[in-house]
Formats: C-alpha cells, structure tokens, sequence
C-alpha cells in the first residue's frame, strides 16, 4: 500500500477526504488483464444502439474545423434546445456532460457555512460536488425495502433536513443507481413548499426513457419556481456519452450566474453538432425507448427465472439483487467477459447495477449470471 506523503496536506482537507469517482470498467482494461475476447459492457448506463447516422455524418463533416475553438457559448444548440422547449436561449447552460453543470451548480451555490440535503443511494456525484467545495451535506433515508419505490426519494425525510442553512436540493428523476421515480404532482408539491432561498436541482438524465415521464411538464415548472434548475444530458438515449455534453435549464438569472462560472470551450465543436443532430432525430430516440423497453422486459423476465428481486426502473438500467455476495458475483461475471456495476458505494451493497443492453447482450449476460450463481 502507497504511503500517505505529505503533498496530500497541501490540498484543502475537504478535498483530501474526497473518493475518486468510480466508473465502469472499460472493455480494453478487462481484455488487458484477463485476455478475453467478446466482453459486454452493461456498466455506465450507454445506449447500445450507438450513435444515429445523422449524428456520424455531422461529425464527419465538422472534423475538417477541429483545429479551431468551438462557439463557446453554444449558439446553434442553444436555438435547436429553446425551440424544442419553447424557451428563451438565455435560459441553458451547457457543459461536458450534466456532470460539469452538477460541479458548476456546486461552486456557484454551496461553499463553507451551506448545505446541500439529497437522499440517501442518490447519484454519488452530489456527494463529491458538495464536499468538493467544502460544504456539508444532509442525506435523508430513502424509502424502505418493502414500498412501492424501493430505496428511492422519501420527499418528507428530505424536507426534515431543509433549514437556513440548505443552498441546494439534489433529486434525481429518475434515481440512479436505483431507477426508482416521483410522480409529477408529488414533486412539484414538494418544490413548491421550499424557502424561496433553496435552490433546487432536478436532474433528469433518464428521462427520455419512460413514457411515463413528462419532460416538458418540469421545464414548465421553470416560470412558476425562479428556484428550479433542470439538468439533462445527450450521454444516455441520446447515444453520446464518448462526447460529453449535457445541459440545464433555470431561470436566465441563475444561467447568468453558472455561465459565470463554466469554463470557457467546456463543450468541444463535435459534441456541439452530434447532440444538435441528435436532438432533431425524433425517430432515434422513438427506436431507443423501444429497446429498451423490450430489453428490460428480458431482464426481468430472466431475473426471475433466476428468483432474483430487482427495483423497478424508468432508467436504461436496473438493479438487480444477488445476495451477499455482490462483489464475488461481480468478480465471477468479470471472468465470463461480463462487465456489469457493483454499487455497493451507493449504499447497496447486495445489488448489481445492469444496463440495459442489446438482445443478444442481455442473453449473455442472464447465461453468464446463472452459471456463476450456481457456483456461489
């Protein structure tokens, strides 16, 4: 084990107690240390149909200006974003993912002296952005095993926590790693009878999964709540998580304040054009929800031929619960060229998180985890 130097002592002490975010494991990496060959990866959450091909024309045709900066205010995105919300352009600011406007939100509205209260097995980057900046941060216990969002948002615990000191409230709708959902009414009520002084992050990276879920009710919330921002990224349906570009929606003096903030060129020229593409491709995102809806069918269906609980999800992803043994099982399916998430870092440390993947991915995935089961 590497010894502690003293170089760790120059960074502030927040920092220095930060964890590294840990994501999955990429296929080269296994193929390096174990010689497969035929890995799936059902880890991080990506569309498996891969980019559409009107986004692969569009970068093809931009690599030609790839050795100028990009726009870096992201004019054309901005006008295809606000026509297809019917919101001002003023209102967005973009990022390298919605994990960069996540930090950016942290670094304009938390710091020493403030708060940030999310729930408990919530996206762990809430928890990294808050004690990043040395602020503190409030978990509330989700909701039990047994009710009917298990493990998900308990909107009363989380407004206990609410107090003078609370900046920012984090909800992610859909929750990652859990999958878990609010119902629209009940999260508005809860929006609604926060202090005017609590800014509130909606995080909806998963949204255009469901048709459950209303996107453009939320964004509608924006002219009743100045205090609202919602983050929403091109990484997950959209097929564009190697380019990094999210985005959020708040009231234009809140987007003021973030673009104050964000780094200028933080979304490079290529990921400017793929996600404009992207986005006015109906018919792509009508074609991955269907995927996934038909593979996480299979999923289920196969979780309990195996007599395995799972939480059910509106997310590409589901959670699946194998025992004690997660982190052997794990270890096991890695060996069958099977890379899936542990999440025992969120609190679960029974449960797999599985993406939802292609047909024949699936199928791989269920034969290679009925196989290493047996030997457990």
């Amino acid at each position: 084990m590497r010894r502690k130097s003293k170089l760790f002592d120059l960074a502030i002490a927040a920092v220095n107690g930060l964890k590294p975010y840990q994501a999955g494991k990429p296929i080269e990496e296994l193929e390096r240390e174990l010689g497969l060959k035929n890995i799936i990866k059902l880890a991080s959450n990506e569309n498996p149909k891969g980019p559409s091909n009107r986004v692969k024309t569009v970068i093809k045709q931009a690599t030609d200006d790839i050795s100028l900066y990009p726009d870096s205010n992201g004019f054309y995105l901005k006008q295809a974003l606000a026509a297809k919300y019917s919101v001002a352009t003023e209102m967005f600011t973009l990022g390298n993912g919605s994990n960069d406007v996540l930090d950016i939100i942290a670094r304009v509205f938390l710091g020493p002296g403030r708060e940030a209260v999310y729930s408990e097995h919530a996206f762990v980057v809430y928890s990294i952005a808050t004690q990043s900046v040395s602020a503190t941060s409030r978990i509330s216990a989700a909701l039990p095993e047994g009710s009917e969002q298990p493990y998900g948002h308990d909107l009363v615990a989380m407004r206990e926590l609410v107090c003078e000191q609370t900046s920012v409230v984090f909800i992610a709708n859909p929750n990652n790693p859990t999958g878990t959902w609010l119902k629209t009414a009940e999260l508005e009520r809860f929006i609604k009878e926060l202090p005017a002084h609590v800014i509130v992050v909606l995080d909806e990276a998963y949204c255009e999964y469901s048709e459950k879920y209303d996107d453009t009710a939320t964004i509608n919330w924006l002219q009743r709540y100045p205090n609202l921002i919602i983050t929403r990224t091109f990484s997950k349906a959209y097929g564009l998580a190697g380019l990094r570009v999210g985005y959020s929606i708040s009231h234009p003096d809140i987007a003021n304040v973030l673009n104050r903030v964000r780094q200028p060129f933080n979304v490079n020229s290529l990921a400017l054009v793929a996600a404009q593409a992207a986005l006015e491709d109906e018919g792509y995102i009508k074609q991955t929800r269907e995927l996934n809806k038909r593979g996480m069918q299979q999923l289920e269906k196969g979780f309990s031929e195996l007599n395995l609980s799972y939480i059910p999800s509106l997310g590409n992803f589901i959670s699946v619960d194998v025992g004690k043994n997660a982190a052997t099982i794990y270890s096991k399916l890695l060996c069958e060229g099977v890379i899936v998430r542990p999440i025992s870092e969120y609190g679960l440390p029974r449960h797999l998180r599985v993406s939802v993947g292609l047909a024949e991915q699936n199928h791989q995935l269920l034969q290679a985890l009925k196989k290493v089961m047996l030997d457990v």
